[in-house]
C-alpha cells in the first residue's frame, strides 16, 4: 500500500509538472492556457520509476538536471524559473534591457550574428525607440516592432500590449519569415519607410 502511494504521489508532481510547463509568462506573472490537449499513445504501458520523465519547464528549459534533483526540489526551480521570465519582463521595459533581451534571443534562437543586431537596433530605434508603450495614434501600430494591426502579435501571446518580450519575440518571427534577416528588414524600411 505505502509502494502505492509513492507512485500516486509521483504521478501527481509530474501532472503538476506539465501543468506548470504549459505557462506562459506575461507582465503580471504566469498566464496558463485555457484549454489543452495530450495525445496519449495507443500502445501504453507501466514505466518502472527509472523510465519517468522528469518533465517541467526548467528541464526543458536547460536550467536544472531533473533526473539528479530530489522530488521536493521541482516545484522551487518551477518557482525560480518563473521568477527568472518575470525578471526578463521586467528589465525589457527599459531600452538597454530590450536591446539586452532581443540581442539575446537573435543570437541564441536566430543564429545571427552582431552585424544583424545592429540593423535590428536601427530598424526598432526608427519604430519605436524601443518603447513597448509606442502607439502610432495614426496606424494604430503597437510596441517595440510597431506591429499593424497590433493583434497579430497574439500569435506569440495575449499580453503583447504589456510584455515587451512578447513583442520582440513577435517582431523577430515576422522579420525572419519576411525578409530573413534584420538587415534585410532595416533596408526596406530605408527605401519605403516601412517594413
Amino acid at each position: 500500500m505505502n509502494l502505492h502511494r509513492k507512485y500516486v504521489a509521483i504521478w501527481g508532481v509530474i501532472a503538476a509538472m506539465l501543468f506548470l510547463s504549459s505557462a506562459l509568462p506575461n507582465a503580471y506573472g504566469i498566464e496558463f492556457p485555457m484549454t489543452s490537449q495530450i495525445d496519449l499513445d495507443t500502445e501504453s504501458r507501466v514505466l518502472s520509476p527509472k523510465e519517468l520523465p522528469a518533465l517541467s519547464a526548467a528541464a526543458l528549459y536547460g536550467s536544472i538536471d531533473l533526473t539528479s534533483s530530489p522530488i521536493d526540489l521541482i516545484f522551487s526551480s518551477e518557482m525560480a524559473l518563473a521568477s527568472s521570465i518575470s525578471r526578463q519582463v521586467e528589465m525589457a521595459r527599459t531600452i538597454s534591457g530590450a536591446q539586452s533581451v532581443a540581442k539575446r534571443i537573435l543570437f541564441d534562437e536566430y543564429g545571427m550574428s552582431q552585424g544583424q543586431f545592429i540593423c535590428l537596433n536601427k530598424l526598432w530605434t526608427r519604430e519605436s525607440h524601443w518603447n513597448y508603450k509606442a502607439r502610432n495614434p495614426r496606424t494604430g501600430a503597437h510596441g517595440i516592432p510597431q506591429a499593424l494591426p497590433a493583434d497579430k502579435m497574439s500569435i506569440i501571446a495575449d499580453d503583447w500590449r504589456t510584455n515587451p518580450v512578447t513583442q520582440i519575440r513577435w517582431g523577430l518571427r515576422y522579420i525572419t519569415i519576411r525578409y530573413e534577416t534584420p538587415c534585410k528588414a532595416w533596408s526596406k524600411f530605408q527605401r519605403t519607410r516601412f517594413y
